[in-house]
């Protein structure tokens, strides 16, 4: 191990000892780290090499990485953004920063994916790195490594601005005002309209909303709201991706592959109802109600192990 280095981390907060202190308590279970086969500069895992070395071994299971300097750096970040000991926001801004200037005609959702923000947040970074770059590249490379003119996603960020303050806007408003085809304008505008999900109140199709008149009458339809959960549910996810316990040990790991699958946000399903095949549509109802039935029974088991714990202490 005397010839890995640890160097040109996205974690500028530098090592935490209480998380190498809990890896170290598994050393035997833990993955293999990644490392830079050119440079051999750890890409991920420093945390796990610290827990090695403090339990005395000599020897540690890694994984090689081939590619150039920038190229790794993306990894490192992709994969500390996603398990471990989760990068902070601020760590997750300064590697999207040097992301840009690396890879400059990378769309914001390409790098958005890779840091673990949203792509607006990229695109608030891209116009702060502007003066520093003042060519940008003249196509965007999404997810999918296809080319798109910049001037596009340029168009689609003034569409999603203008619907965020019209939501009422049409679609031919919207194409007009931002730039974009009238094709793009409606998607953005249905994208739109899936993200505002029902608040805590919901009226059915056929109801009156509740107060009556007050309410706005009969066959009001009420502004939805965003759902308060979204943001704190990955939250939680993150949170219990990075405990240990959970990491590594078998059934911890199996949850954590649902969970992660399961990080949904609720548009998303929303969209995905309106866009797959009619005729799978029966198979895949009755697959969400199983699924959501054994989420409901997991839920419930859990609340009576924990409600037995605390009866438990209390009679102590």
């Amino acid at each position: 191990m005397r010839h890995i280095r640890v160097a040109g981390s996205p974690r500028t907060g530098g090592e935490d000892t209480r998380h190498i202190a809990a890896l170290a308590e598994v050393c035997a279970e833990l993955p293999p780290i990644v490392i830079h086969h050119e440079t051999m500069t750890v890409i991920d895992g420093v945390h796990r090499l610290r827990a090695v070395e403090q339990s005395g071994a000599t020897h540690i299971s890694a994984v090689f990485f081939k590619g150039d300097e920038s190229q790794a750096f993306v990894l490192a970040v992709k994969l500390n953004s996603r398990h471990g000991m989760p990068l902070s926001l601020a760590e997750r801004k300064n590697a999207a920063l040097r992301m840009l200037a690396d890879f400059p005609e990378w769309s914001n959702r390409r790098l958005a994916e890779v840091a673990g923000l949203s792509d607006k947040t990229i695109a608030a970074l891209r116009r702060r790195s502007g003066a520093e770059n003042p060519h940008p590249a003249p196509v965007r490379l999404g997810r999918d490594g296809v080319a798109y003119p910049a001037v596009a996603a340029e168009g689609r960020t003034r569409a999603l601005a203008l619907l965020a303050v019209r939501p009422d806007a049409t679609a031919r408003e919207v194409s007009l005002a931002a730039g974009v085809s009238l094709t793009t304008a409606k998607d953005l505008r249905r994208r739109a309209r899936a993200a505002v999900v029902p608040g805590a109140t919901t009226t059915r199709p056929h109801e009156a909303p509740p107060g009556g008149r007050g309410s706005g009458g009969p066959g009001t339809v009420q502004r939805a709201r965003a759902h308060p959960g979204v943001v704190d549910q990955s939250l939680t996810v993150r949170r219990l991706a990075a405990d240990p316990s959970l990491r590594f040990t078998e059934a911890g790991r199996k949850l954590l592959r649902i969970l992660d699958v399961s990080a949904v946000q609720p548009h998303d399903w929303t969209t995905m109802a309106s866009s797959l095949p009619i005729h799978c549509a029966p198979a895949i109802a009755e697959l969400a109600r199983h699924h959501a039935e054994a989420w409901q029974l997991l839920a419930e088991e859990l609340t009576e192990r924990i409600n037995s714990q605390s009866a438990t202490a209390q009679e102590k």
